[in-house]
């Protein structure tokens, strides 16, 4: 009997543990004692050395940058590489057409042979890491305060392409602590990807943009792909005889099922965070950015979707533009709403108070405050300005293009041939990617809108006048829809870069003075010339003082919280983070379970509906139960995504998510409405990673694709 009551008792007090969120994206090498401690309170079974070892086998070499902004995994000794839909979102599309469609069908490699190659897709290994926080502090000590952040991207870069030089490898310098220390990061990029599978987008992209940074939620966010090398083991473009990457470590796949409360770990390049921020910045995010970023993204999605709808063709064309718009229109409404929820500001505030009390009698520190306050007020009347020039009139791609053109004019106009030839060979370039992705309807009614968005919600004092002075005299009522959408029509219309016979002409002997005459090319010098010449440098001095201040502040945090548990901010490289598998309550009465099945997947269907359609097999894989080995017993169903405490943001798309073995149990890619403030402030309570459960990417593959050719490559953990 006393044992019995002994068990209840330690049951009983396992269950009134709370489990907080794990705050910080720690750096993979640097994981300290007490980090590492408490990562094996909450269950971890690996050493340190198996977490990240310079030169031996660990978990960091089956971990890449997939593309440009993203993270994927290794998962078979065949280099097969696991990320995100959405991360391979832009190869999928690009790999389409109308008569094959991997978008709306799928897409599914039964041998290595049926492969598809992705041009201008890489992944990158990381190889090692350096501090070199000395040798940029010499590079910089001569330099004055003001003077640092403009030139410190130039001395980074130049160190990094040294260090780099001759080895093969890819060197970059990152900056963190706000300047206050400097790792360099050693890469290795292979650039021989190729597209194995993909779930239909009814799958891959399920809910849609109503789902999107909402739990519960039921997509299939996944998509798979190998990388090649040559028969010696190098990179290489791709070739034929390329073969599989042979990995220093790949991850097992555990379909042993998970619950509330288990140990999960993320691996990942989180892409950034400013957890450092001070509160007149996030009052200047509150109040202007954010909004305004949301105004006009929502008008650009809005344009493209009446198009996209249309055609299968235009879907495909933009579908890759889209999906990354509206990710962050969402983010942006939510941060700034849950921001406000949480009191950030004030949050922020006590923080400063607190170190000002710390700060007393050492002058270094002397009015740190004071002086970021003054910088931002200086900013504030211009900022919705620039935000409105770079989301608004640069959200044209035609004007954005133009842009770029007007930027390499003084090239063109080189008396040095040679320097002619380089802009030339870049615009015919930039040209094919411009026209590639370039749908004339919907780029014609968001130039009519940003331009009357600019008109009406900019100071008038900081608007091109004598543009919209021009368009009235021309067209008429600056108040009236059709005014923008006559002139926009007429740009489209005489605009050369869209008449290939008269760009082809331009571009084989470039003429400046029939440049200066493009409509599209006016309105590109209207704008961006009203800013450069009257504003650029306001926020030119606001960058330079703000960087300057916080990198004081961030110094003194460093000095002030010597010893404790501290993390810099995410700049996109690796990080490791941990917590559990977690269920939360995000408002009275409201609890949300920590796992999501295919049950709630029918509960969304809607037959033919732009988001919430899904594949007839799918449905009657469902109602038939035909679930397999990937049954989760548990439910007696397949569980499709599941919740963590994790701390991650944007670039942990497609970050793989670990059990306390190093097992892959899914992968991380989203987070929910109710932490969208994590950027700027991490919320221990309500904080939740959404994570694609491995045993549903299994089940479709296995089940809907028939590619069990992919799942005999895996080592199964059963």
């Amino acid at each position: 009997m006393k044992k019995i009551l002994l068990i209840l008792m330690v049951a009983l007090m396992a269950n009134t543990i709370k489990v907080k969120a794990d705050e910080g994206m720690f750096l993979v090498h640097l994981i300290g004692e007490k980090t590492y401690a408490n990562m094996v309170k909450l269950g971890l079974k690996l050493t340190k050395e198996q977490l990240y070892s310079a030169n031996k086998s660990s978990l960091k070499d089956a971990i890449v940058i997939f593309g440009g902004g993203c993270t994927g995994e290794i998962v078979s000794k065949e280099g097969l590489i696991f990320t995100n839909h959405h991360c391979g979102y832009d190869a999928i599309a690009s790999s389409s057409s109308v008569e094959h469609n991997y978008l709306k069908d799928g897409f599914w490699a039964k041998s290595k042979n049926e492969e598809i190659s992705c041009a201008g897709l890489s992944v990158q290994f990381l190889v090692k890491i350096e501090d070199v926080t000395e040798a940029v502090m010499a590079k910089t000590k001569d330099l004055k305060p003001a003077e640092v952040p403009a030139k410190l991207g130039e001395i980074l870069m130049e160190m990094g392409n040294k260090a780099g030089e001759g080895t093969g490898y890819e060197v970059r310098i990152a900056s963190f602590f706000k300047g206050n220390q400097f790792l360099q990061f050693t890469y290795q990029r292979f650039k021989d990807v190729r597209l194995v599978g993909t779930p239909p987008e009814s799958i891959g992209k399920f809910g849609g943009d109503t789902d999107n940074w909402e739990w519960p939620r039921h997509t299939g966010d996944f998509s798979i792909f190998r990388v090649y090398m040559t028969l010696d083991g190098k990179p290489a473009e791709y070739k034929a005889d390329n073969v599989p990457y042979k990995p220093a470590h790949f991850l097992p796949v555990s379909i042993k099922g998970l619950n509330d409360g288990d140990y999960a770990m993320i691996y990942g390049y989180p892409g950034g965070t400013n957890r450092y921020e001070t509160s007149y910045g996030v009052k200047l995010k509150i109040d202007i950015d954010n909004p305004s970023l949301v105004n006009l993204r929502d008008a650009r999605l809005k344009a493209m979707l009446a198009e996209m709808v249309k055609d299968p063709a235009v879907k495909i064309q933009l579908a890759s533009s889209y999906a990354g718009i509206a990710n962050y229109w969402k983010f942006f409404d939510g941060e700034s709403k849950q921001l406000i929820k949480h009191n950030v500001i004030a949050q922020k505030e006590k923080d400063e108070m607190a170190f000002e009390a710390w700060a007393k009698g050492k002058a270094e520190y002397d009015n740190v405050f004071q002086n970021i306050k003054a910088a931002h007020d200086a900013w504030r009347p211009y900022a919705k300005g620039r935000v409105y020039l770079t989301e608004g009139i640069f959200g044209s791609p035609l004007i954005a293009f133009m842009n770029g053109v007007k930027g390499r004019e003084a090239q063109l106009a080189s008396a040095t041939q040679a320097d002619a030839d380089k802009a030339i060979t870049a615009l015919k370039a930039t040209t094919e990617r411009f026209m590639k992705g370039e749908n004339m309807a919907s780029d014609k009614n968001i130039l009519a809108l940003v331009l009357k968005m600019f008109y009406k919600d900019v100071d008038a004092n900081q608007q091109p006048s004598a543009f919209y002075n021009n368009l009235k005299n021309t067209y008429g009522d600056l108040e009236s829809d059709a005014t923008y959408q006559k002139f926009a029509k007429d740009v489209f219309d005489n605009s050369m870069v869209l008449n290939k016979d008269k760009w082809s002409a331009f571009l084989a002997k470039p003429d400046t003075a029939a440049l200066h005459k493009d409509p599209a090319y006016k309105i590109a010098a209207a704008f961006g010339n009203n800013f450069n010449s009257n504003y650029a440098k306001y926020f030119t001095e606001f960058q330079t003082n703000n960087f300057v201040y916080n990198n004081k502040y961030q110094k003194g945090v460093l000095e002030m919280k010597k010893g404790t548990n501290l993390y810099p901010d995410a700049n996109f490289t690796m990080r490791v983070s941990y917590g559990n598998v977690k269920s939360y309550s995000p408002r009275d009465a409201v609890k949300y379970k920590e796992v999501c099945t295919l049950n709630g997947v029918m509960e969304k269907y809607k037959p033919g509906d732009y988001e919430f359609d899904a594949p007839a097999k799918l449905i009657d894989l469902i109602k038939n139960k035909d679930y397999g080995q990937y049954i989760d017993k548990k439910a007696n169903d397949v569980v499709v995504s599941f919740i963590t405490t994790n701390d991650i943001t944007g670039g942990n798309s497609g970050s793989p998510v670990l059990n306390a073995k190093g097992e892959l149990i899914g992968l991380a890619f989203d987070g929910n409405y109710e932490a969208l403030s994590h950027k700027i402030a991490f919320d221990g309570q309500l904080n939740r990673t959404i994570c694609l459960d491995v045993r549903y990417l299994l089940f479709v593959v296995d089940k809907l694709g028939g590619a069990t050719n992919l799942i005999n490559e895996l080592t199964l953990m059963k």
